[in-house]
């Protein structure tokens, strides 16, 4: 574009308004500016300054703003008519932007920043303006050197407001950072309220008070709100240049919440801010924010972790801890010199000396993986009852063992003699204890160790022990679902314990190899089971025979018949939902045979897994009653045996009951007691994920969001931990539902990016679209449509190759189409729509496409384009047709609402064109549709009744039959119990006699 005239420097100057701040958009606003000053137009060179001051403001560049608006004061003392009525204001509203860039610089001396505030405090008395701002900037200074704070703040809060004061919302975030910054966190977090609540907004209101109040908000013990902002405030803040300070708080946020991972995303996320230095006081507070994250690493040990740093070289943790401290430490003394306080660097030092504000991480919600990502033993593992003896969970240098929260009662120290702990090992073993498989792992440790021998009269030949380790690490296998390694594992466990001469071992190994097996193959139907269930049953007589020999220990002979039980249970779950009356049979005669000889031989525990199983089938195949039944004595059981740690299992599984006979409200507590249990006695072969996912969903059916949200999450961040990344983002979708619900879109925003933005290959593609397509309807609420249309068109791209779905096609398709029509994208979104009518022609969607074709005749019009009103009624015609070739018996197409909508859309157009008798016909016509609707259309009717009222009213002038419709559909709404429309609807009418009676008066 050739910029020789004014009128092509103010077109360039709208088109570069469209950028993002940032290195492109400054770059412009220079151009421009050199540009300008080639006209002899003195307009277009002030404008186009203004524009260059707004551009190094917000793209980290405060240090030479003030040298922009000098000029600009130069030019209003010679010329103040080249300048705008908004320019003018703009002259005295940025004396306040040359204060705080002034105090970004070290080297710029105290005295001219005190200077410049003297002179926006005489240009303010000469102009007439009230001194409430120039205070406000005597106050920001006093709170930077760390001087006169009080008095300066007294001077400025005391004073009413001006037309030239900050917006409120900032006002309040100075007011809350004064009362934080004087130790009193309560009252500004109070006077934080209105910021965070959204009644105050602006421009950065309220992401900004959202990042400084974090802190504040976890001392407080408000975690739920504290997680909100940061995912918010965040997402505001994430890549803005003129927001480094905001991210360094998000940084210190992650790390004194313990959410070390997270941190390391947010700092890779925004390693861009090392390259922002035009405002230094903001990158101090960026850089103390990453020292906070990187020091906490390394007193963890992640000393040699990689870790996003400034561009151009790789970086450590130790690596760019120490690079960071180089520059900030300098900066903070440069700082103080200027100032001649301490106040900065104490500030900084009181920042890095903090510590973890909570015992264990505030769980996000957001997708993060953490700093060590290694997974848990337990992945894999189910919620629903126990199938094996627990897996493996070393966890080197624990001292004692049990649950933390248990009582002396419960824990057992661990004995330093070998012979000792192998025999405490077993006895916690044959339990069933879940710290057993710790015990274990120290043995399998001693045993490594060069020359180790032990005392084989206590212990059993070495044989033996070599068997028993060998067993543990299949029984890790099956909690990983790992079955072919677990057979292997166990079948080797099966020939040691034959050649140590301990049959009975022997055999329940091999029913063991036998049931991983058929876990392997259930429920795939092209499966030939007939070797494993031969095994099975080779080892079912063996086990008879050694018991009536007594060469079998009696829990062995049960845990046989316990692998009878589990096998029918797994063909039998792969049956359903119609499974063979054979199979069922089979199942029910091994469960009656464990529950029998259990109680024979007085296993309570053996026992109470037969009623587990009977139970989980039960639920399976619809009968509540009866597994209810089974569980409350499955766990009279246990707790009759005194083993709470085989409690959480048929706890979780009752839980499960309760939500589907449509009682929440007794699941909450149940899943509290497995949790509560399941922390005391941990079990590496459980997985928590699903049990705080189980609790999420009570809480959100018992009507408890807040519950619901702090579950959701903490199941979504356990299963990152566990490797579920399937699940996790299952749960992470049902959070977002969940939080978009409650009206809170931009939370659940952040929550479905975490997804996207992360690593995709491994999840499933159907589950990944569905986060993508939920995400694009997420941004599109937001306003934030060019992302929204971004994501739309991408998912589209992705469902056209499913060839097995192409009706999934045609919905996204519309919805593209849609979103690049809001945001202003009309070539494309014409093409969009085109691609959707045509994906309609082979995969009919109806429904969307109609949806589509309004949306396009009401954004038509609000382009206000000369042809708006013939294209908006072509795209409505279209949507008439279309309805017309939907068979009237397609129950997924509601003919009725699908006609009212369109005719609401004609009439809404005639409207906007003037066409004021036509469209009121057209909502006339829209009622009667709406009306056929019954109970379901009242709600739409009432807003068609709405809109043809004021149509009535305001542009044809008939008050009194505007008013007798509202009155009857008043009445209408009100039987119908609609209070909201009901009182939608009085408003317009005493609006209309309010009209009224003032046409009457003049």
């Amino acid at each position: 574009m050739m910029l020789d005239t004014a009128d092509a420097v103010f077109d360039a100057l709208r088109e570069n308004n469209e950028r993002p701040f940032g290195r492109q958009r400054t770059v412009r606003a220079e151009e421009l500016v050199e540009a300008a000053e080639q006209l002899d137009d003195r307009g277009a060179l002030v404008t186009s300054l203004f524009e260059l001051m707004s551009a190094y403001t917000y793209a980290g560049e405060e240090r030479k703003s003030p040298v922009v608006f000098a000029r600009i004061v130069r030019m209003w003392d010679d010329h103040p008519s080249d300048f705008s009525e908004w320019e003018e204001r703009q002259l005295y509203w940025r004396f306040k932007w040359v204060t705080t860039a002034l105090l970004q610089v070290p080297d710029v001396p105290l005295e001219a920043v005190r200077r410049w505030t003297r002179e926006m405090e005489k240009r303010y008395r000469a102009a007439g303006h009230g001194l409430q701002p120039v205070y406000a900037m005597r106050h920001h200074i006093a709170a930077h050197i760390g001087a006169g704070r009080e008095d300066g703040y007294d001077l400025w809060a005391t004073r009413p407001r001006t037309d030239l004061s900050d917006c409120e919302a900032c006002e309040t975030r100075h007011r809350a950072l004064h009362h934080a910054e004087s130790g009193d966190e309560a009252r500004a977090l109070e006077e934080w309220q209105p910021v965070l609540d959204g009644g105050q907004t602006c421009m950065e209101e309220p992401y900004v008070s959202m990042a400084h109040a974090l802190l504040p908000l976890l001392r407080a013990g408000r975690l739920d709100e504290a997680r909100s902002h940061h995912l918010v405030g965040y997402r505001f803040a994430r890549g803005k240049p003129d927001m480094p300070h905001a991210l360094g708080l998000h940084l210190e946020f992650c790390a004194l919440s313990r959410n070390e991972g997270r941190g390391l995303e947010v700092l890779a996320e925004n390693r861009s801010m090392f390259d922002v230095v035009g405002s230094p006081l903001d990158r101090l507070n960026w850089l103390t924010g990453v020292e906070v994250l990187l020091a906490r690493l390394a007193d963890q040990g992640h000393g040699g972790l990689a870790v996003a740093g400034p561009p151009g070289r790789t970086w450590t943790v130790d690596a760019l801890l120490a690079h960071v401290r180089a520059e900030a430490d300098p900066l903070a003394a440069a700082f103080d010199r200027r100032n001649g306080t301490a106040e900065i660097g104490t500030r900084r030092r009181q920042r890095l000396a903090q510590r973890p504000l909570l015992d264990g991480p505030l769980a996000l919600g957001v997708r993060a993986a953490a700093p060590d990502a290694a997974p848990s033993t337990g992945a894999g593992a189910k919620t629903g009852t126990a199938t094996s003896a627990p897996g493996t969970g070393a966890e080197p240098g624990t001292e004692r063992i049990a649950g933390a929260a248990s009582t002396s009662a419960d824990t057992e120290p661990i004995p330093a003699d070998f012979t000792e702990l192998v025999l405490l090992t077993r006895k916690l073993a044959a339990q069933g204890r879940p710290d057993a498989d710790r015990l274990w792992e120290r043995v399998r440790a001693r045993t490594a160790e060069d020359g180790h021998v032990h005392d084989e009269d206590a212990l059993g030949v070495e044989l033996m022990l070599t068997a028993e380790l060998t067993e543990r690490a299949a029984f890790g296998g099956i909690d990983r679902e790992e079955w072919a390694q677990a057979r292997t594992d166990m079948l080797q466990a099966a020939g040691l314990y034959e050649e140590a001469d301990l049959p009975g071992r022997a055999c329940a190994a091999r029913a063991r190899a036998a049931t991983a097996s058929v876990a392997a193959t259930v429920p795939d139907p092209k499966t030939d089971l007939a070797l494993p269930l031969a095994e099975l049953a080779t080892e079912l007589g063996l086990a008879a025979d050694l018991m009536a020999a007594g060469r079998i220990e009696p829990d062995r002979y049960l845990a046989v018949l316990q692998c009878e039980a589990m096998t029918t249970r797994h063909r039998l779950i792969g049956d359903l939902p119609e499974p063979d009356a054979a199979l069922t049979a089979a199942f029910e005669t091994s469960v009656a045979r464990l529950r029998a000889e259990a109680e024979r031989l007085e296993s309570l525990p053996r026992a109470s897994a037969a009623r587990q199983y009977a139970a989980d089938v039960a639920a399976r195949v619809g009968d509540l009653e009866r597994a209810e039944a089974e569980l409350a004595d499955a766990l009279d059981l246990v707790e009759r045996a005194g083993h709470p740690w085989r409690t959480p299992r048929p706890l979780a599984l009752l839980a499960q009951l309760r939500m589907r006979g449509d009682r929440a409200a007794e699941a909450v507590p149940l899943m509290h007691q497995a949790l509560s249990a399941a922390a005391r006695w941990p079990d590496a072969s459980l997985s928590l994920g699903p049990f705080h996912a189980l609790l999420g969903h009570a809480y959100a059916h018992a009507g408890d969001p807040a519950g619901a949200v702090r579950h959701l999450s903490e199941a979504a961040d356990r299963m990152d931990r566990e490797g579920a990344e399937d699940h996790a983002a299952q749960v992470r979708l049902e959070l977002a539902e969940l939080l978009g619900d409650q009206g809170r879109r931009a939370d659940a925003v952040a929550v479905l990016e975490s997804i996207v933005l992360g690593d995709t290959a491994a999840l499933d593609p159907r589950l990944l679209a569905q986060v993508r397509l939920d995400l694009a309807r997420g941004l599109a609420a937001l306003g934030e449509l060019r992302e929204a249309a971004a994501e739309f068109v991408g998912l589209a791209d992705v469902v056209a190759g499913w060839e097995d779905d192409r009706f999934t096609h045609t919905l996204v398709a519309c919805e593209a189409a849609v979103a690049l029509a809001a945001s202003g994208q009309w070539e494309a979104a014409r093409t969009a729509y085109d691609r959707a009518v045509a994906s309609h022609a082979r995969a009919p969607r109806p429904a969307p496409v109609v949806g589509m074709m309004r949306e396009f005749a009401r954004l038509t019009m609000a382009a206000q384009e000369a042809d708006g009103l013939p294209a908006a009624l072509r795209h409505l015609a279209d949507a008439d047709t279309l309805c017309a070739e939907v068979p009237s018996e397609n129950a997924d197409f509601a003919h009725w609402y699908h006609s009212g909508a369109i005719q609401y859309q004609r009439s809404r157009a005639y409207a906007a064109a003037g066409s004021y008798d036509d469209a009121l016909a057209e909502m006339e016509r829209s009622i009667a549709a709406y009306t056929e609707g019954g109970r379901a259309g009242e709600e739409p009717r009432a807003e068609a009744v709405r809109v043809a009222a004021l149509i009535e009213g305001n542009a044809l002038g008939d008050v009194p039959a505007a008013d007798a419709r509202l009155t009857a559909a008043i009445a209408r709404c009100e039987e119908a119990d609609l209070p909201e429309a009901a009182a939608s609807l009085a408003s317009v009418r005493s609006g209309l006699a309010a009209r009224g009676q003032a046409a009457d008066g003049d």
